[in-house]
């Protein structure tokens, strides 16, 4: 063998390898959702992770209270990993009547309402003072809001998962 056939030999392999590498990583990666989201017991006062299925009020930690509401978890950091940088945006539950109705919207029982009707039935509210809004409220639009800004680096924050 003449080393131009080696040399060939040796970058095919090389490229080879490259290419399976590659094929590996690709098919380890997740598609980006997470099976989970937060959620943030009231009487406790602490996060867990729950499925994202489950329809806010649910089971708290400490009893059979439904006193966990979902929580917007952001990150200023560059990490959404990193537990120090996260803060809670706001909390999420639905009214009882629209829980009952999702409940059979999954069971296909019945329809979806429409956007602008759900909107009625969520509720939000900040961490630090729960007092409920309704989504389509000027408050619950303000609550939704006022977390989405730059921090003084320009970088907005990000949506944290479990």
């Amino acid at each position: 063998m003449n080393r131009s056939n080696i040399f060939k030999l040796v970058l095919a392999v090389t490229l080879l390898a490259v290419a399976a590498y590659m094929v590996i990583r690709f098919l380890r990666q997740g598609d980006g959702v997470s099976e989970q989201t937060f959620f943030y017991d009231l009487s406790e006062k602490k996060l867990f992770a729950a499925s994202r299925e489950a329809l806010p009020p649910i089971r708290g930690l400490n009893d059979a209270e439904e006193d966990a509401v979902r929580a917007v978890v952001v990150t200023l950091g560059d990490n959404p990993k990193a537990k120090a940088s996260r803060k809670i945006a706001y909390l999420e539950k639905y009214a009882p009547e629209y829980k009952q109705q999702l409940e059979k919207v999954r069971a296909g029982q019945t329809d979806p309402l429409p956007r602008n009707a759900r909107n009625a039935f969520r509720f939000v509210c900040r961490v630090d003072a729960i007092e409920w809004y309704p989504v389509s409220s000027p408050e619950g639009e303000k609550i939704l809001t006022e977390w989405n800004v730059p921090g003084l680096d320009g970088k907005f924050p990000v949506v944290c998962a479990p």
